[in-house]
């Protein structure tokens, strides 16, 4: 399930690094709540495309934002949370809320990003960022994957892939909490059980899609 939220324009000027607040009207919205751990089923997408300046991002005619989740209530303690406070930051609020199910899939199917797809693992000690065009980042987003299903009491039969066919991956650096992060954005290929791949629309790809990292479009 998929709440698909229609922002309207900004009046200040919205910085490129924006992610933080999002989430925090995200938690906000939640009231309190114990979706802070590490494994997010759930995913938070970007702002639709805006205008960009030299000193960050205008929206004229309004955007869009989404919130997929695997359980369904918790999209519903959010819309209740946006009908008693609808505003973001930059002057712009909420104006309207679309719920969208997650669709059939088959047994393959290929996803555009919405936001970035971010890996990161402990290396020595250290924390070291996968990209699309490392050979590990296929096998590390499919053991993501299939921890979440496995929490969700759903098969594990599936594989994620990037797809390197794609002519214009992009590497993304992103702040976050005063730290840089490295994410691909390119679109990614699920092969396995339909009800794993259906999964994976609703809680992203990649770590930290509860802070904004892999959230899906099909």
């Amino acid at each position: 399930m998929r709440v698909l939220l229609r922002l309207s324009p900004n009046t200040e000027r919205v910085p490129f690094n924006y992610q933080r607040s999002l989430v925090g009207a995200f938690h906000k919205w939640l009231g309190l709540n114990e979706v802070h751990d590490e494994l997010s089923l759930y995913s938070l997408s970007w702002l639709s495309p805006g205008d960009r300046h030299a000193d960050g991002l205008d929206f004229p005619w309004g955007s869009t934002f989404f919130i997929s989740a695997a359980r369904p209530e918790l999209l519903s303690r959010l819309i209740n949370g946006i009908l008693k406070g609808h505003h973001i930051r930059w002057g712009m609020r909420v104006e309207e809320i679309d719920i969208q199910e997650a669709g059939e899939f088959g047994e393959r199917q290929r996803f555009r990003v919405q936001s970035p797809v971010f890996i990161r693992r402990k290396v020595d000690g250290n924390h070291k960022f996968y990209l699309y065009s490392d050979p590990e980042a296929n096998q590390l987003m499919t053991e993501t994957l299939q921890k979440k299903l496995r929490k969700l009491g759903l098969p594990t039969d599936v594989a994620v892939r990037f797809d390197r066919s794609y002519p214009k991956p992009r590497v993304r650096k992103i702040t976050f909490d005063k730290v840089e992060l490295k994410a691909s954005a390119c679109p990614v290929i699920l092969e396995g059980d339909p009800r794993a791949i259906q999964a994976a629309w609703k809680v992203g790809i990649g770590n930290s899609t509860g802070i904004g990292f892999g959230a899906l479009n099909n």
